[in-house]
């Protein structure tokens, strides 16, 4: 049974609390798994979820295509550790399910995410990809003695620690530490609560909960220290003792009994082990009060209003257009743009932007997308390269990469790296919620490049398809003349 908040609920991943993995777990079970989760996402509007649901029909698709081949059948369904090897689409397949599960930080799919991994590491022991995935499982579900293990497991494996992994393991450790100095506090603040050793975490906590309906916040702080206390000797899960010790937190807040220097002290190691406690996944890009904005807040913000699109290339920056540029009620620029006012205008509103380089971040704007194909790296470079103040609304993860996380244009269909004006473009496209959509200056490097002097040491990379994003845009154009393209 596992704790929390004072009632008992199942634990979902009993047995799961080292790094190791369980046997019996192996491919034909999972795939089980995620086709009862799959049944259960039919009709979710839920862009995540759909996600999820997307990744679960990919899994059963390519596990059946695997079975309807006999030889292959066999090995499969008898568990045969050799199926990476012979079916790597499957591994990646069931990685990306588990990923997909993980992205809902819910306590209904992490358990899916974690049983994955058992399959995933059951038949590769050294997979950095699935030790990334179990640790942030672990840590999502709170347990953080599991998941520093898995970190750590993760990082003997990596040559090069460019994740932050042994920062966020850091982050974990301290955060025990405030919040073991939190209950330190409590016990000097109440003595009484030692009188308790021994009784049952969950009747002190039922028995302080009504206390605390009936007024006597004094005796239900004593019976919550208790339980808390009680909860750390038996080695509950930091997210549990984190939980309970935010409702122990927020009743001393009700009763107004903060001001003390114990209690002073005491607030401060709370907030700190909350800090430190919460992921670095989580976008916390609301500095200097920037807003994260998903795919329905972005098109209430352009909905009705024209947009233009300004190209970094030297046709534009001869244009002499900088007036009609400004005259838009958007206008929309990407990475390392460069700023002649006669040409390519004053104002930037939207910058588009890769998560790779930091160009042009400090520049003020309305809103700032930046966009990433891996989620873990963006996340990280967001975090890192984000000023504060620079931007009003800053996209979360579903607009990393609107093509694939929007569009579920999945590689097969496009396998090439969208552009950021490609990326920008389809979105703009897909909302169609703009009355006029003009790319001003595309020639798709016909010209070459005009961009910030430190960017130009950088070649026209050829990971993208020119050609390709060209011909889908000038399919979709109403207009075109030496300087404009109108898709509106």
């Amino acid at each position: 049974m596992q704790f929390r908040i004072g009632r008992p609920v199942r634990r979902a991943t009993a047995g799961l609390r080292k790094d190791t993995v369980r046997d019996g777990s192996g491919l034909a079970a999972r795939i089980q798994d995620c086709a009862v989760t799959g049944g259960q996402l039919v009709g979710s509007a839920d862009p995540q979820r759909q996600k999820l649901a997307e990744a679960i029909r990919t899994l059963t698709a390519a596990y059946t295509a695997a079975l309807s081949r006999p030889a292959d059948a066999a090995a499969l369904l008898a568990d045969d550790r050799g199926w990476p090897k012979t079916h790597p689409e499957l591994f990646d397949a069931l990685l990306q399910t588990g990923r997909a599960a993980a992205d809902l930080h819910t306590d209904a799919y992490l358990p899916l995410a974690l049983r994955i991994t058992d399959t995933l590491l059951g038949v590769r022991k050294e997979s950095r990809a699935a030790w990334r995935l179990r640790a942030r499982v672990l840590d999502l579900q709170g347990d953080d003695r599991a998941a520093i293990a898995a970190h750590e497991r993760y990082l003997k494996i990596c040559a090069v620690d460019d994740l932050g992994t042994g920062a966020r393991i850091s982050a974990l450790r301290r955060s025990r530490e405030r919040l073991t100095e939190c209950l330190d506090l409590l016990q000097e603040r109440g003595p009484g609560a030692a009188e308790h050793a021994g009784e049952s975490e969950t009747e002190l906590w039922s028995r302080a909960g009504a206390l605390r309906e009936r007024g006597d916040r004094a005796g239900a702080e004593e019976l919550m220290t208790a339980a808390l206390l009680a909860m750390e000797r038996s080695g509950r899960r930091l997210g549990e003792l984190s939980t309970c010790l935010t409702t122990l937190v927020e009743l001393l807040t009700e009763s107004g009994e903060t001001t003390g220097p114990r209690e002073l002290r005491l607030l401060e190691a709370y907030s700190e082990h909350r800090r430190l406690l919460r992921r670095d996944e989580t976008p916390e890009p609301l500095l200097g009060g920037t807003k994260v904005i998903g795919i329905s807040d972005f098109r209430n913000l352009i909905a009705g209003k024209t947009v233009c699109l300004v190209a970094n290339s030297n046709k534009i920056a001869e244009s002499r257009m900088g007036e009609e540029i400004d005259s838009y009620d958007l206008v929309v620029r990407f990475n390392s743009f460069r700023i002649d006012p006669a040409n390519t205008g004053r104002r930037t509103d939207i910058h588009a932007t890769i998560h790779k380089h930091s160009y042009n971040w400090d520049v003020p704007v309305q809103t700032r997308l930046v966009f990433g194909g891996k989620a873990g790296v963006w996340n990280t470079s967001l975090r890192r390269r984000l000023v504060p103040g620079a931007q009003t609304y800053v996209n979360d993860r579903t607009l990393r990469w609107p093509l694939r996380e929007v569009g579920k244009v999945p590689a097969r269909v496009w396998p090439a790296i969208p552009t950021s004006g490609f990326n920008m473009l389809w979105l703009l496209d897909f909302l169609d919620v703009s009355p006029r959509i003009d790319l001003l200056g595309f020639d798709f490097y016909a010209s070459g490049a005009y961009r910030l002097p430190d960017a130009m040491k950088h070649p026209i990379t050829a990971v993208h398809e020119y050609r390709r994003e060209r011909d889908w845009i000038m399919d979709r154009a109403r207009h075109t003349d030496e300087m404009r393209i109108a898709l509106r």
